[in-house]
């Protein structure tokens, strides 16, 4: 018998060039257990480009794991100067 997969609500929040094409929030149904890797994979967001990520407002890896109506905000390298 075939296991039932589970599935979480996760809320994407993307800050300045991220939104390019994107928008500003994403809500986004995966499978349980899945990473913020995975996010941004889904999102087709470069690992590079990430400089900043938080999971519901605290530092967060991308190999971290995610549970349902986790918030995950990704923040880009800011140049300038």
């Amino acid at each position: 018998m075939p296991l039932e997969v589970q599935w979480m609500d996760i809320k994407v929040k993307l800050f300045a060039t991220l939104r390019d094409g994107r928008g500003k929030e994403i809500d986004l149904k995966l499978e349980d257990g899945t990473d913020a890797q995975k996010v941004i994979e889904v999102l087709n967001i470069q690992e590079e480009d990430v400089a900043i990520l938080l999971i519901n407002g605290r530092h967060g890896t991308l190999d971290r794991k995610l549970a349902d109506r986790d918030t995950v905000s990704i923040f880009p390298a800011v140049g300038g100067g």
